[in-house]
């Protein structure tokens, strides 16, 4: 079993926070649109941070060039608000995680309507 890192998961959530709010307010992409951050996951040594993401709307393949081209942006910005030594190095994942699901939903639907024609 993993060892929970106090710090590690403290540090997330303040990265989530801070993060959804500079996108939100900061970022002047136009490819980086209505972004929702779903999970962050802080390495134990505190350098790396997983920063899994949604969208609200628009093309994931731009938002993902939209963010990777702002990512120096956001790491100086979170690293004067989180008054850490070291700004973890930000890496962004697009969660499919949501189209998946409606995606099994569809297929379950269609599959107990199918054995409803049968009956």
């Amino acid at each position: 079993m993993p060892r929970e890192y106090p710090r590690a998961l403290r540090l997330a959530e303040q990265i989530h926070r801070d993060l959804a709010e500079l996108i939100a307010r900061e970022v002047k992409d136009p490819r980086v649109g209505m972004v929702t951050i779903n999970e962050v996951e802080v390495s134990p040594d505190l350098t790396h941070a997983k920063i899994y993401y949604t969208l609200l709307s628009g093309d994931a393949e731009e938002t993902r060039h939209g963010l990777e081209r702002a990512k120096g942006f956001l790491r100086s910005r979170l690293g004067k608000e989180l008054r850490i030594r070291f700004t973890p190095e930000l890496r962004f994942i697009y969660d499919e995680t949501e189209e998946k699901s409606a995606e099994l939903e569809a297929l379950i639907a269609r599959a107990r309507a199918r054995d409803r024609q049968e009956q």
